[in-house]
Protein backbone atom coordinates (compact mmCIF):
# COMPACT_ATOMS: atom_id res chain seq x y z
CA UNK A 1 0.00 0.00 0.00
CA UNK A 2 1.32 3.45 -0.94
CA UNK A 3 0.59 6.37 1.31
CA UNK A 4 0.93 10.01 0.18
CA UNK A 5 3.71 12.09 1.67
CA UNK A 6 2.78 14.10 4.75
CA UNK A 7 5.75 16.42 4.41
CA UNK A 8 4.65 20.02 4.41
CA UNK A 9 6.29 23.40 4.24
CA UNK A 10 4.58 26.21 6.08
CA UNK A 11 3.86 29.90 6.50
CA UNK A 12 3.19 31.41 9.90
CA UNK A 13 0.49 34.08 9.85
CA UNK A 14 0.01 36.66 12.59
CA UNK A 15 -3.48 38.13 12.32
CA UNK A 16 -5.52 40.61 14.39
CA UNK A 17 -7.73 39.18 17.11
CA UNK A 18 -10.90 39.79 15.06
CA UNK A 19 -9.73 37.95 11.92
CA UNK A 20 -12.52 35.72 10.62
CA UNK A 21 -11.25 34.76 7.16
CA UNK A 22 -8.78 31.97 7.88
CA UNK A 23 -10.48 29.88 5.19
CA UNK A 24 -9.97 32.58 2.56
CA UNK A 25 -6.22 32.56 3.16
CA UNK A 26 -6.15 28.79 2.73
CA UNK A 27 -7.76 29.07 -0.71
CA UNK A 28 -4.51 30.51 -2.08
CA UNK A 29 -2.33 27.84 -0.45
CA UNK A 30 -0.99 24.86 -2.46
CA UNK A 31 -1.74 21.41 -1.06
CA UNK A 32 1.81 21.00 0.24
CA UNK A 33 1.75 24.24 2.23
CA UNK A 34 0.29 24.60 5.71
CA UNK A 35 -0.70 27.90 7.29
CA UNK A 36 -0.04 28.35 10.99
CA UNK A 37 -2.25 31.18 12.21
CA UNK A 38 -1.98 32.97 15.52
CA UNK A 39 -3.79 36.07 16.76
CA UNK A 40 -2.68 39.23 18.49
CA UNK A 41 -4.14 39.87 21.97
CA UNK A 42 -7.77 40.90 22.11
CA UNK A 43 -8.67 44.56 22.35
CA UNK A 44 -12.22 45.79 23.00
CA UNK A 45 -11.96 48.62 20.47
CA UNK A 46 -13.65 48.82 17.09
CA UNK A 47 -11.64 49.19 13.88
CA UNK A 48 -10.26 52.67 14.50
CA UNK A 49 -6.82 54.27 14.53
CA UNK A 50 -6.62 53.46 18.26
CA UNK A 51 -7.38 49.77 17.76
CA UNK A 52 -5.07 49.46 14.77
CA UNK A 53 -2.24 51.07 16.71
CA UNK A 54 -2.69 48.57 19.54
CA UNK A 55 -2.70 45.44 17.39
CA UNK A 56 0.39 46.55 15.48
CA UNK A 57 2.76 47.13 18.37
CA UNK A 58 6.05 45.57 17.31
CA UNK A 59 6.50 43.82 20.68
CA UNK A 60 3.12 42.11 20.30
CA UNK A 61 3.87 41.02 16.73
CA UNK A 62 7.28 39.72 17.85
CA UNK A 63 5.65 37.70 20.64
CA UNK A 64 3.17 36.18 18.20
CA UNK A 65 6.06 35.34 15.86
CA UNK A 66 7.89 33.52 18.66
CA UNK A 67 4.70 31.57 19.38
CA UNK A 68 5.03 30.15 15.85
CA UNK A 69 8.65 29.05 16.30
CA UNK A 70 7.93 25.35 16.85
CA UNK A 71 5.98 25.09 13.58
CA UNK A 72 9.17 25.44 11.53
CA UNK A 73 7.48 27.95 9.24
CA UNK A 74 9.63 29.05 6.32
CA UNK A 75 8.22 32.58 6.51
CA UNK A 76 5.97 34.65 8.77
CA UNK A 77 3.41 37.18 7.57
CA UNK A 78 1.78 39.94 9.57
CA UNK A 79 -1.58 39.81 7.84
CA UNK A 80 -3.12 43.19 8.60
CA UNK A 81 -3.18 46.05 6.13
CA UNK A 82 -4.02 48.91 8.48
CA UNK A 83 -1.70 47.62 11.19
CA UNK A 84 1.19 47.67 8.74
CA UNK A 85 0.51 51.08 7.16
CA UNK A 86 -0.59 53.01 10.25
CA UNK A 87 2.97 54.11 11.13
CA UNK A 88 4.14 54.73 7.57
CA UNK A 89 6.98 53.06 5.71
CA UNK A 90 9.27 53.17 8.74
CA UNK A 91 6.62 51.44 10.84
CA UNK A 92 6.19 48.73 8.22
CA UNK A 93 9.93 48.09 8.21
CA UNK A 94 9.92 47.98 12.02
CA UNK A 95 7.34 45.18 11.95
CA UNK A 96 9.41 43.16 9.47
CA UNK A 97 12.51 43.63 11.60
CA UNK A 98 10.57 42.62 14.73
CA UNK A 99 9.48 39.35 13.11
CA UNK A 100 12.98 38.59 11.89
CA UNK A 101 14.47 39.38 15.30
CA UNK A 102 11.90 37.05 16.87
CA UNK A 103 13.15 34.16 14.75
CA UNK A 104 11.22 34.32 11.48
CA UNK A 105 13.26 32.88 8.60
CA UNK A 106 11.64 35.47 6.32
CA UNK A 107 8.98 38.06 7.00
CA UNK A 108 6.41 40.15 5.18
CA UNK A 109 3.54 42.45 6.09
CA UNK A 110 0.34 42.98 4.14
CA UNK A 111 1.20 46.58 3.30
CA UNK A 112 4.68 45.51 2.23
CA UNK A 113 3.12 42.79 0.07
CA UNK A 114 0.77 45.39 -1.43
CA UNK A 115 3.74 47.50 -2.50
CA UNK A 116 5.46 44.41 -3.94
CA UNK A 117 2.34 43.51 -5.93
CA UNK A 118 1.97 47.04 -7.28
CA UNK A 119 5.66 46.99 -8.21
CA UNK A 120 5.15 43.63 -9.94
CA UNK A 121 2.74 45.36 -12.33
CA UNK A 122 4.76 48.57 -12.55
CA UNK A 123 1.87 50.55 -11.07
CA UNK A 124 2.52 54.22 -10.31
CA UNK A 125 -1.13 55.32 -10.01
CA UNK A 126 -3.66 53.27 -8.05
CA UNK A 127 -7.23 53.42 -6.83
CA UNK A 128 -8.01 52.17 -3.33
CA UNK A 129 -11.16 50.54 -1.95
CA UNK A 130 -11.45 50.10 1.81
CA UNK A 131 -14.07 49.06 4.35
CA UNK A 132 -12.69 51.62 6.84
CA UNK A 133 -13.76 55.07 7.92
CA UNK A 134 -12.31 58.14 6.23
CA UNK A 135 -9.50 58.56 8.76
CA UNK A 136 -8.02 55.10 8.23
CA UNK A 137 -8.55 55.34 4.48
CA UNK A 138 -6.60 58.59 4.43
CA UNK A 139 -3.75 56.92 6.31
CA UNK A 140 -3.56 54.26 3.59
CA UNK A 141 -3.49 56.95 0.92
CA UNK A 142 -0.65 58.71 2.78
CA UNK A 143 1.29 55.43 3.00
CA UNK A 144 1.01 54.93 -0.75
CA UNK A 145 2.12 58.48 -1.48
CA UNK A 146 5.09 58.03 0.85
CA UNK A 147 6.01 54.99 -1.24
CA UNK A 148 5.89 57.09 -4.41
CA UNK A 149 2.53 55.84 -5.69
CA UNK A 150 -0.08 58.38 -6.82
CA UNK A 151 -3.74 58.06 -5.90
CA UNK A 152 -6.20 57.98 -8.80
CA UNK A 153 -9.40 57.26 -6.87
CA UNK A 154 -10.72 56.15 -3.50
CA UNK A 155 -13.89 54.76 -1.95
CA UNK A 156 -14.67 53.42 1.51
CA UNK A 157 -17.55 51.82 3.41
CA UNK A 158 -17.14 53.62 6.73
CA UNK A 159 -17.26 50.44 8.81
CA UNK A 160 -15.82 49.95 12.29
CA UNK A 161 -17.10 46.40 12.85
CA UNK A 162 -18.45 43.29 11.05
CA UNK A 163 -16.12 43.81 8.07
CA UNK A 164 -15.89 40.04 7.55
CA UNK A 165 -19.65 39.96 6.92
CA UNK A 166 -19.60 42.35 3.95
CA UNK A 167 -21.20 40.54 0.95
CA UNK A 168 -19.32 40.17 -2.31
CA UNK A 169 -21.72 42.41 -4.23
CA UNK A 170 -21.03 45.27 -1.81
CA UNK A 171 -17.28 44.78 -2.27
CA UNK A 172 -17.66 44.63 -6.05
CA UNK A 173 -19.60 47.90 -6.09
CA UNK A 174 -17.01 49.50 -3.79
CA UNK A 175 -14.26 48.56 -6.25
CA UNK A 176 -16.23 50.04 -9.13
CA UNK A 177 -16.72 53.28 -7.20
CA UNK A 178 -13.01 53.52 -6.37
CA UNK A 179 -11.79 52.89 -9.90
CA UNK A 180 -10.91 55.65 -12.34
CA UNK A 181 -9.85 55.37 -16.00
CA UNK A 182 -6.36 56.62 -15.12
CA UNK A 183 -5.88 54.05 -12.33
CA UNK A 184 -3.48 51.31 -13.39
CA UNK A 185 -4.80 48.96 -10.70
CA UNK A 186 -7.22 48.87 -7.78
CA UNK A 187 -6.10 47.81 -4.31
CA UNK A 188 -8.73 46.42 -1.95
CA UNK A 189 -7.65 46.87 1.65
CA UNK A 190 -8.26 44.87 4.86
CA UNK A 191 -7.49 41.19 5.44
CA UNK A 192 -10.90 40.80 7.10
CA UNK A 193 -12.80 41.79 3.94
CA UNK A 194 -13.82 38.80 1.76
CA UNK A 195 -12.41 39.19 -1.76
CA UNK A 196 -11.34 35.84 -3.23
CA UNK A 197 -14.23 35.30 -5.67
CA UNK A 198 -14.54 38.98 -6.61
CA UNK A 199 -11.05 39.56 -8.00
CA UNK A 200 -11.02 37.74 -11.35
CA UNK A 201 -14.52 38.91 -12.42
CA UNK A 202 -13.74 42.54 -11.53
CA UNK A 203 -10.40 42.37 -13.35
CA UNK A 204 -12.24 41.20 -16.45
CA UNK A 205 -14.84 43.94 -16.04
CA UNK A 206 -12.40 46.80 -15.36
CA UNK A 207 -9.56 45.60 -17.59
CA UNK A 208 -6.85 46.02 -14.94
CA UNK A 209 -5.36 44.23 -11.91
CA UNK A 210 -7.51 44.18 -8.79
CA UNK A 211 -5.26 43.31 -5.86
CA UNK A 212 -6.61 42.45 -2.43
CA UNK A 213 -4.94 42.45 0.96
CA UNK A 214 -5.22 38.69 1.50
CA UNK A 215 -4.22 37.89 -2.07
CA UNK A 216 -1.08 40.04 -1.90
CA UNK A 217 -0.17 38.65 1.52
CA UNK A 218 -0.41 35.05 0.37
CA UNK A 219 1.33 35.74 -2.96
CA UNK A 220 4.30 37.41 -1.27
CA UNK A 221 4.49 34.90 1.59
CA UNK A 222 4.49 31.91 -0.72
CA UNK A 223 7.19 33.46 -2.91
CA UNK A 224 9.40 33.60 0.18
CA UNK A 225 9.19 29.82 0.59
CA UNK A 226 9.58 29.07 -3.11
CA UNK A 227 5.92 28.34 -3.79
CA UNK A 228 3.25 29.90 -5.97
CA UNK A 229 -0.25 30.84 -4.90
CA UNK A 230 -3.04 28.68 -6.33
CA UNK A 231 -4.08 30.22 -9.65
CA UNK A 232 -7.77 31.01 -10.03
CA UNK A 233 -7.62 33.38 -12.98
CA UNK A 234 -6.40 36.35 -10.92
CA UNK A 235 -3.80 38.47 -12.71
CA UNK A 236 -1.30 38.59 -9.84
CA UNK A 237 -1.13 34.79 -9.90
CA UNK A 238 -0.60 34.43 -13.64
CA UNK A 239 2.59 32.51 -14.56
Amino acid sequence: MHFPSVEQTGVGVVVPHDMALDRELWRWAPVDVSLYLTRTPHTPHEVTVEMVSLISESDSVATSTRDLETTGAGAVAYACTSGSFIRGLAGERTLVEAMLSAGAAAAVTTSGAMLEALGHFGVSKVAVATPYDQTLTTRLEEFLREAGISLAGSAHLGLARDISKVPYETTAQLIREADRPEAEAVFVSCTNLPTYDVLAPLEAELGKPVISANQATMWASLLRIGRSAVDSGQRLLAP
